[in-house]
């Protein structure tokens, strides 16, 4: 048995997921949690870690028999090669990536603090900031404090995770 790579369809690795498991294979999607805004709050939102790409365990002794219905499975796009071979993944790095997500839950934050961000809407609309931190108000929409200049002077802007993008 050894482990290959699946590149998926744009957006559908859940998708590719499930079919291929509907089909009786072994695979493996790592994900983490990742920051969003949704609907103006802030919410963690489980990803894929390696979007566009999953992991299947196949048996060898099976040959190219399996690979035609891998790769015509709602949600794949094809099987990741070198050549024309399929790349093989290390049992040990399939081991580890289990091991890790099963210890902890990785979460990756929108903004981090100190981060250079572009007002987007509202009457600052195009000033720069720093982003500073998060604030929770009474009806649990999140809101950014962003340190901006104002006639020469550092001011505290409270605003929408909406109205705020990373600048790059």
């Amino acid at each position: 048995m050894n482990w290959y790579v699946i590149h998926t369809k744009s957006k559908q690795e859940q998708r590719a997921l499930e079919n291929l498991k509907r089909q009786g294979y072994e695979c493996y999607l790592p994900t983490l949690e990742m920051e969003r805004v949704l609907n103006g709050r802030l919410a963690f939102v489980s990803e894929a870690m390696f979007p566009r790409y999953l992991f299947i365990c196949l048996d060898d002794s099976k040959g190219g028999k399996s690979w035609s219905a891998i790769r015509s499975t709602k949600g794949v796009s094809r099987l990741v090669t070198f050549g024309a071979k399929p790349a093989k993944v290390d049992f040990d790095i399939i081991e580890n990536l289990r091991a890790v997500s099963a210890t902890s839950t990785l979460r990756k934050s929108l903004f981090t603090c100190g981060e250079r961000v572009l007002l987007t809407d509202g009457p600052f609309e195009g000033i720069e900031g720093i982003f500073n931190t998060l604030t929770q108000i009474k009806d649990g929409e999140s809101r950014a404090l962003i340190l901006i200049e104002l006639l020469h002077k550092p001011v505290t802007l409270s605003t929408r995770l909406t109205q705020i993008k990373k600048l790059e």
